[in-house]
């Protein structure tokens, strides 16, 4: 006998967290034994080419309160301006660096770490040389749609002021919003969600 629909009501809504912590990264949260660890968890696997940096942050929410249980990931190009994906026709990446990683963020500061490699220029869909960037991912507690932006670097300032997305930013004080800053072999750029700090997201 089938069950009239009326009889089943329908369950709340969830947004990402926590379940995006027990199915993307098991291991931080102590569900150990799916994986050795966490997808992402090391871009670099092997002696790599290039200058290997660390990209830092934390993610800040409209009252400027920093987030806790976000998810971030970050796509890059390697050292030469490779992708590690199938659909890279210009050459072989790097085989010691996957390109990708993936992080929650820590649960008391709300930082996320990256150790990984400055990429190389790629090109934009016109052939014109994009200024070097990490392309970066967020999932958290009430963002239903993953928010995706940029890092740009602050010692690429002529890369970064021919840099074809750039361009395109109308509000061009905005920019400062995705220029992590370097210090040392570190650099870093804090995220806001809202507010007069606001990062500038893409659509895509």
């Amino acid at each position: 006998m089938m069950t009239k629909l009326a009889y089943l009501k329908e369950s709340p809504s969830q947004t990402a967290g926590p379940y995006v912590h027990i199915g993307c990264t098991p291991n931080v949260i102590g569900n150990d034994g799916i994986y050795p660890q966490d997808l992402g968890a090391a871009m670099i696997t092997g002696p790599a080419k290039g200058e290997q940096i660390t990209f830092a942050g934390r993610i800040f929410d409209g009252t400027g309160t920093v987030l806790r249980d976000a998810m971030v990931e970050i796509w890059q190009a390697d050292a030469q301006g490779i992708y590690n994906s199938p659909a890279e026709t210009r050459g072989a990446a790097d085989p010691n660096f996957t390109g990708f990683g993936r992080q929650a963020v820590d649960m008391e500061s709300g930082a996320f770490t990256f150790e990984t490699l400055k990429p190389g220029r790629v090109p934009f869909p016109d052939g014109r040389l994009q200024a070097p960037h990490i392309n970066i991912w967020i999932v958290a507690r009430g963002i239903n749609l993953g928010l995706n932006t940029r890092a740009y670097f602050s010692d690429e300032e002529t890369a970064n002021a021919d840099d074809p997305v750039l361009a395109r930013i109308e509000h061009k004080h905005r920019i400062q919003t995705l220029i992590a800053q370097k210090e040392r072999n570190t650099y870093t750029l804090d995220i806001y969600l809202q507010g007069e700090r606001e990062t500038v997201f893409f659509d895509i």
